[in-house]
């Protein structure tokens, strides 16, 4: 039984309840926990410090589209990032942004300032704080193309400033993979000067591409795996047979083979089951190892 009294003293810190995972996940499954929402940096920062000081389990969740919670839910706190770190700041060809921050709203952003560089990640149902951490990309670009530096809370809840070179960004993999107790405050994104006519119809294109290709209709956590060296998860998957392939209320959506959906009042352990059942097929059949890209929450 997770106890909270040593949050209640914490001003502007909404604690709630028994909260069913479902509303903050990309999957919309998930059990229960209690989830923080803290309204200012300065309270999310003392309520990481708290739960750190009172050995609490904690996880920081941004906008959960590329998490699995499991439906037997998450025995500890789940620190929401969407109100606290929310800020916009432009500088010249620069935005400072939390990372609690959609990217789509950066994206406007940077079109209302007709900033470019940041069109692939239009229609990334994602936060900042989350393109980060797993180096998200699209259309050929990742956002390791427009970080400049990153503002992080340390495991002694310090704040510090981490330039580019140290954030060992990769295919989809970031240092905080491997530091999981550094927490992203913000990021700062340089970005060139641009025509706004340019950018905007940019964005627009990306973003009808994606729902054409997309399965957007349905919940899902985009892209579930991660793209194997020598060729892509969707084109194995699919000549694998598997487009539409169920186990409950989970498939393999029929317009995009590398995407598992909740197609129908799916579970957790559906969406899980799929997965594993899909690496094992795609494994034998052809000899390409799966990663999932999606991470589980447990």
């Amino acid at each position: 039984m997770i106890n909270v009294n040593s949050l209640m003293h914490i001003e502007g810190l909404t604690i709630l309840k028994d909260e069913p995972l479902s509303k903050y996940t990309g999957f919309r499954t998930g059990g229960p926990s209690t989830v923080l929402i803290p309204d200012t940096l300065e309270c999310f920062i003392s309520t990481i410090r708290s739960l750190k000081d009172n050995r609490l389990p904690f996880y920081v969740l941004g906008n959960g589209s590329n998490v699995l919670a499991l439906d037997e839910g998450y025995d500890g706190f789940i620190v929401l990032t969407k109100k606290a770190l929310n800020s916009i700041v432009v500088d010249g060809s620069s935005i400072k942004s939390g990372s609690g921050c959609m990217l789509i709203e950066v994206c406007r952003s940077a079109l209302s300032h007709s900033l470019s560089g940041l069109e692939f990640a239009y229609g990334i149902p994602g936060t900042i704080g989350g393109a980060v951490y797993m180096n998200a990309g699209a259309y050929g670009d990742e956002i390791c193309s427009v970080i400049k530096k990153v503002q992080i809370l340390d495991d002694n809840c310090a704040i510090r400033d981490l330039d580019k070179d140290e954030l060992d960004l990769g295919y989809r993999h970031s240092i905080f993979q491997d530091h999981k107790e550094w927490i992203i405050l913000s990021a700062e994104l340089a970005l060139n000067p641009g025509n706004p006519k340019d950018i905007s119809d940019r964005m627009k294109e990306l973003l009808q591409r994606r729902k054409d290709k997309q399965p957007l209709e349905f919940p899902s956590c985009g892209s579930t795996f991660k793209r194997p060296e020598g060729s892509f998860a969707s084109k194995l998957i699919d000549e694998c047979g598997l487009k539409g392939y169920r186990i409950g209320g989970a498939a393999v959506s029929e317009k995009h083979a590398g995407f598992v959906i909740n197609l129908d009042s799916a579970t957790s352990k559906d969406i899980l089951d799929l997965c594993l059942n899909i690496q094992k097929i795609v494994r034998d059949d052809t000899g390409f190892n799966l990663e999932l890209e999606v991470e589980l929450l447990k």
